[in-house]
């Protein structure tokens, strides 16, 4: 397989293209209702997105991309509703294309004021993969320090660090390690699963 036939990088090195692909999870009857009555309420015109039967690719500025994942997923909180977001972001992968993308767009959030005054705890789960860097446990390192910075840093486990607090916070913290790597990698991944209203309390 050759570079041009990578199947899941979503990144974009040459003008910039950041993206995630992710899933939704409402743990309730009504997945169906509480999934499109978010995506009604969360404008990601400007971001490309393409949904098929696994997931939803989005693509466009980092600003964006974080805006519509974290505008879908507080839409569709529900107080009682077990839910998990699964997601991957991603930059600058040597197979990508700068095709699908908005990058000819202003960096002013559409989601943000909507969704600032909904409170809520979540627990995440994270992955930072540096890729190509002989010194990759010094930027992983950057990755946790930047979560403790944040207050939001709960402990380390095997293979990820796992992440607690409010809503805004965790993925301003996400937001926050990707934008490091993008000052410092030409290439990286950002795994990240996120929970609410978890009936396991450990």
């Amino acid at each position: 397989m050759g570079l041009k036939d990578c199947l899941w990088c979503i990144g974009g090195a040459s003008k910039g293209v950041s993206g995630c692909r992710f899933s939704l999870y409402p743990m309730a009857d009504n997945f169906v209702e509480i999934i499109l009555g978010a995506l009604s309420k969360t404008d990601m015109s400007k971001v490309w997105k393409a949904t098929d039967k696994l997931s939803t690719c989005v693509r466009g500025k980092r600003v964006h991309v974080f805006d519509s994942v974290k505008g879908l997923f507080v839409n569709a909180y529900r107080e009682n509703v077990h839910m998990a977001l699964e997601a991957t972001f991603s930059k600058g992968c040597p197979g990508d294309t700068d095709a699908d993308s908005f990058m000819e767009v202003d960096d002013i959030k559409l989601n943000e004021n909507l969704i600032k005054d909904q409170k809520f705890n979540v627990v995440s789960k994270i992955s930072f993969y540096p890729m190509g860097e002989n010194d990759y446990m010094e930027h992983i390192a950057h990755a946790v320090m930047k979560a403790k910075e944040n207050g939001v840093f709960s402990k380390s486990s095997h293979y990820v660090s796992i992440l607690e607090g409010d809503v805004h916070d965790v993925f301003k913290t996400l937001e926050d390690i990707f934008e490091y790597g993008e000052a410092n990698l030409s290439h990286y991944i950002l795994q990240v699963t996120i929970s609410v209203n978890s009936p396991t309390k450990e």
